[in-house]
């Protein structure tokens, strides 16, 4: 795993600021790759490389050049099928310098051109500048698992693995992005192509990047689409389901440094360290994560994870987070430069940590909810088809005020929160119902959260709720299920889950790779009826079925609690003094952008338990610190 960066200017700069402009750029990426580092600079172009060594540790120096240097690569990622394709291409004569799958890239690249990542099998991101062509391509993997940000401006072209490494220009213009900001309050997270920044893009997963003579032309080379083979029957899907899984599981133990398995006790996790375990010699390495605190009736899992750490005599390892985190906000703010609000960065960051004190390679359960069916509102939305034959009368008029007054969980638990998001969501169209289930922003608060270019902002979020419908609108699935696996794969995923990990692995030097995420396993699972994954209100059916008599009895029983910590109670309790203070009227006027009064019946109805707001008081936690740190502006547009 490492860090890239990149400058390709449209006039020819003059050499030495090439060198300082992309040693700087480079060296904001210390934490991705600590154990070395190298440039390249030649005409219009610069490359730099942070490098985390874990396959071929003595010949993976990068940037990497071609036989004849006319080609050069710089790469942040791992490549699961590189032996082959290395076969195949020195079959076609090409010669080979070292054994990383970096080199294999470069040929692979040389031999095929851009059509090269079809046939890569992994998590990526890599430029390649081809110097007798004058192009500078770059790519992203299919999933979304490797980050890559650019930007176009002043007469050059950036990227970097970070958005801090394009901010190391002082003279960058720091604009809010409106869309984004809309979005980051609406999901927690700011979707691909935005940031919050105007003027920076992310590269969107399964596209590729070209720049040719100062133009960037973006394109998609790799798409999923949900087509249910209904000719199968569940023992053939089960059958060839668990042989992708174990396949997925096995090329990623591939590593020339220690390597382990984060354990959560979910079915997810669990199921990777049983599949690790039958091909280990050695005990597997395990981390798990509790909680501290104000927990109130937040269901620790740890219980669970032992029980799998026992069955397969795993080398396991416990970490307790306590809810002392006023320093892990800052952490947590500067890993992804922009707001990014759920809180599985808490939990995430400490194992990273504690993993990365015996292993440099993780794998993890990453994936397993959007493949087979796992999270609570895949049910909730299956539901809301029988709920909506109800007569309106009663469902209006009697169960919706009804539900609606029922007081939140005292102890933080969610399931009254959800009934009501169900039952707010239920009356619209699919599309929209699904977005109403998880919209972070309550429609009574949104019209007066914005107190500055209110008017703009509502126009923001409608914009970000369209591009969310865009996706599960698409005709990549046409069952309404698949639907909402489509649009899962395309947002949530790889902007939050994937997003998350990277950052959260990254600031601690570690590599986490993800099985359930294997493209192959992906493009499996959408010919899976729908009605196979989720059967008989049973989410997770199938995997279930396969991996049961790997896991404990327990473990496959128990209700899922997901990779996250008991923020709500804690709001309530523990950082109840903290929240306040960062909200109070005094801070918040500092900027003007949010409404005191809507934010303060915000926090009212969250410490009433009229409504659980957890997620919406933790997302201005992170924007007061974003702001304080990075300085954002409004452009001119704006005002």
């Amino acid at each position: 795993m490492c860090g890239i960066a990149g400058i390709y200017y449209t006039d020819r700069a003059d050499g030495q600021r090439m060198h300082s402009e992309i040693a700087k750029m480079t060296l904001c990426l210390l934490h991705r790759g600590p154990d070395d580092s190298g440039y390249f600079v030649d005409d219009r172009i610069a490359l730099g490389h942070r490098r985390l060594s874990i396959i071929d540790l003595k010949t993976g120096h990068q940037p990497m050049f071609s036989e004849d240097r006319s080609i050069v690569i710089v790469f942040n990622g791992e490549i699961y099928n590189f032996a082959s394709v290395r076969a195949e291409l020195i079959e076609k004569g090409h010669r080979f310098a070292s054994n990383s799958d970096t080199e294999t890239i470069l040929y692979a690249y040389k031999e095929w051109g851009e059509e090269c990542v079809s046939r890569l099998r992994g998590m990526f991101a890599f430029a390649i500048w081809n110097s007798r062509d004058k192009v500078l391509f770059i790519a992203r993997d299919r999933l979304g698992k490797k980050p890559l940000f650019y930007s176009q401006y002043r007469g050059k072209f950036v990227f970097s693995s970070e958005i801090k490494s394009i901010l190391v220009d002082m003279e960058f213009d720091r604009s809010i992005d409106e869309e984004g900001l809309g979005s980051y309050f609406l999901f927690s997270y700011i979707p691909a192509p935005l940031t919050i920044f105007s003027n920076i893009k992310k590269l969107m997963p399964g596209h590729t990047l070209t720049v040719k003579e100062g133009r960037a032309t973006v394109k998609k080379y790799w798409d999923v689409f949900f087509v249910p083979d209904r000719r199968k029957s569940e023992g053939n899907f089960i059958h060839e389901a668990m042989e992708l899984l174990a396949e997925s599981v096995r090329i990623r133990m591939i590593s020339d440094v220690p390597l382990g398995a984060f354990l959560s006790g979910g079915i997810d996790s669990s199921s990777v360290v049983a599949l690790m375990s039958r091909g280990s010699v050695e005990p597997v390495k395990t981390f798990t994560i509790g909680f501290g605190g104000s927990t109130g009736g937040f269901e620790d899992e740890r219980p669970y994870a032992r029980l799998v750490a026992m069955r397969y005599k795993t080398d396991h390892r416990e970490y307790e987070v306590l809810p002392r985190i006023g320093d892990l906000l800052k952490i947590i703010v500067t890993a992804f430069d922009e707001p990014f609000a759920d809180d599985s960065a808490i939990p995430s960051y400490y194992v990273c940590r504690t993993a990365r004190e015996s292993v440099t390679v993780v794998l993890s359960g990453l994936g397993g909810d959007e493949t087979f069916s796992g999270y609570e509102r895949y049910l909730g939305f299956y539901m809301s088809r029988l709920f909506n034959r109800i007569p309106a009368l009663v469902r209006d008029g009697i169960l919706r005020p009804m539900i609606n007054a029922i007081p939140e969980s005292s102890s933080g638990n969610n399931r009254v929160n959800h009934l009501k998001r169900f039952i707010r969501a239920s009356s619209v169209d699919a599309g929209r119902q699904y977005l109403g289930f998880v919209s972070k922003l309550v429609p009574k608060y949104g019209k007066g959260f914005f107190a500055q270019n209110g008017k703009r902002m509502s126009e923001a979020i409608y914009a970000a709720e369209n591009r969310f419908l865009s996706h599960f609108n698409s005709d990549n699935a046409e069952d309404p299920l698949n639907k909402v696996f489509y649009c899962d794969l395309k947002t949530y995923l790889p902007e939050d889950i994937l997003a998350c990990t990277d950052r959260m692995s990254m600031c601690n030097s570690l590599e986490v790779r993800a099985p359930f995420v294997d493209h192959k396993l992906v493009e499996f699972c959408a010919t899976i009826p729908p009605e196979m994954k989720m059967k008989w209100f049973r989410k997770k059916y199938l995997l279930k079925k396969g991996i049961g008599p790997l896991l404990p009895k327990p473990v496959l029983d128990h209700r899922k609690q997901g990779f996250v910590g008991p923020m709500a109670k804690w709001l309530q309790t523990d950082l109840k003094e903290l929240t306040l203070r960062n909200l109070s009227k005094a801070n918040l006027e500092k900027h003007g952008l949010f409404d005191p009064g809507t934010v303060g019946r915000v926090l009212d109805d969250h410490y009433n338990r009229k409504e659980l707001n957890d997620t919406l008081i933790w997302s201005l936690l992170i924007f007061q610190t974003w702001f304080d740190l990075y300085s954002p502006s409004w452009s001119s547009e704006s005002g």
